[in-house]
């Protein structure tokens, strides 16, 4: 027997049926804001992620060289492509640009609860808009994502933060940061025990006294008393800027579940104004669910014309974390609508049915294997089949077939050629 390989998983067809009705939703809320679906491809040139966070990253990728000699990697994350891909045909696209896509990224990482090595994600991202209505936009797509699921403004919570923030407040300290390193830091800052973020915050050019001053003013949530304290344009504008989404967010419904969170950073260096996470409410599911933001300068960066953009990626490793603890994770079964039994030599008309059942929308199964009606009758139950329609020889000597209800056990018969009839949906209560 072969062992699957760390860090990647199976799923069979009653978590399969859950996990897609989970992705179902968050493309249906993309749908409805206007969002249009593309496709991506699993290899790219690994230069897309070395050039931009340098040669370390390598250890973190599926890369390899191929026979054509190229240094390429299976993808693990989607916004450079679809920068590359909006660089190529920029001119063409009307903006904004609003694009989403559902598809499985590779990390060579260490698994643990909620990350493996291969994971799927939603991403949903819009290009060329500046405005706090496109990252209101955002949060409303993803926040209608998370209420269709069956979850409240009690189950989860979006920590909201800019990081022009963070940056100018770090600038206006009288000491040599490193910004970025600083910013880095404070993305883990749950994670490390106080006294450790302290001394590895003083680490990228802060005294310790400054960067206890630093964090007592971000962890205040005080937006207020943020821009006292840095006494700079630069976190003035960005506080308006944050305040600005925050009101945007009012009027797309959605500013209940928003909270700002200032010591939220996204590790990610393109990162350029607001950011986010989405965390669960309770706080049971420790990570965080998903997140997302502004990442202006990326499309530049790529070669293409100035292109502001926002957007977020929902992954399906940690989300059913949430969904399993709010009671709400979609039920893990198989389920089939009609199951069409056979009983002799029917199979012409036993296959007629079950077109026509099939051609109203259905799942419809029927006997492949040449079983008993006994077995025939387990495999329907073990389908969850909600009718089972009895084709057999006797029967159908007088004209009818059988319909049975799973779940009452009750049945009852009914003329073939009235089968199904006229009825998008017949069921036993339809034609007893």
């Amino acid at each position: 027997m072969y062992d699957r390989l760390k860090g990647f998983r199976d799923f069979y067809p009653g978590e399969m049926r859950a996990r897609r009705q989970a992705m179902d939703a968050v493309e249906d809320a993309a749908r409805r804001y206007g969002f249009r679906e593309i496709g991506t491809p699993a290899l790219e040139r690994a230069e897309m992620w070395t050039d931009k966070s340098g040669g370390d990253i390598v250890t973190e990728l599926y890369d390899f060289e191929d026979q054509g000699g190229r240094h390429v990697t299976l993808t693990p994350e989607l916004t450079p492509t679809v920068a590359r891909m909006v660089v190529a045909k920029q001119q063409a696209l009307s903006k904004p640009i609003k694009w989403y896509s559902t598809r499985d990224f590779w990390r060579y990482e260490e698994p643990q609860s909620g990350r493996n090595r291969e994971f799927y994600q939603t991403n949903v991202d819009l290009f060329g808009s500046s405005e706090p209505e496109a990252d209101a936009e955002v949060l409303a797509t993803a926040a209608d994502a998370l209420t269709a699921l069956g979850l409240t403004g009690d189950d989860f919570e979006f920590r909201v933060s800019h990081r022009d923030v963070l940056g100018g407040v770090l600038n206006s300290f009288d000491a040599d940061v490193q910004t970025r390193d600083a910013i880095r830091v404070v993305d883990k800052r749950a994670k490390l025990d106080y006294d450790d973020y302290v001394d590895r915050l003083a680490g990228t050019g802060l005294s310790v006294s400054q960067a206890e001053a630093f964090d007592d003013v971000i962890a205040s949530n005080d937006l207020d008393e943020l821009v006292a304290f840095a006494d700079t344009e630069r976190v003035t504008a960005a506080v308006e800027n944050l305040r600005a989404v925050l009101a945007a967010t009012e009027d797309y419904g959605v500013r209940d579940y928003v909270d700002v969170s200032l010591t939220t950073a996204r590790g990610l260096d393109y990162y350029t104004g607001v950011v986010f996470e989405c965390f669960d409410a309770t706080g049971a599911v420790g990570r965080s669910v998903f997140g997302g933001g502004r990442y202006d300068d990326l499309i530049e960066s790529f070669g293409g014309q100035p292109t502001p953009a926002v957007g977020f990626a929902t992954g399906y490793s940690t989300l059913p974390l949430l969904l399993e603890r709010a009671g709400v994770w979609p039920a893990e079964e198989v389920r089939t609508d009609y199951y069409v039994l056979q009983v002799g030599d029917v199979r012409a008309e036993a296959s007629r049915v079950a077109r026509d059942l099939r051609a109203r929308g259905h799942v419809v199964e029927t006997d492949v294997s040449g079983r008993s009606f006994g077995s025939q009758m387990n495999y329907a139950d073990s389908i969850n089949a909600e009718t089972v329609v009895i084709v057999g020889e006797r029967d159908l000597a007088e004209g009818n077939v059988t319909v049975k209800d799973m779940a009452s056990g009750d049945q009852t018969q009914v003329p073939i050629e009235e089968f199904p009839g006229e009825r998008d949906e017949p069921r036993y209560d339809d034609v007893a």
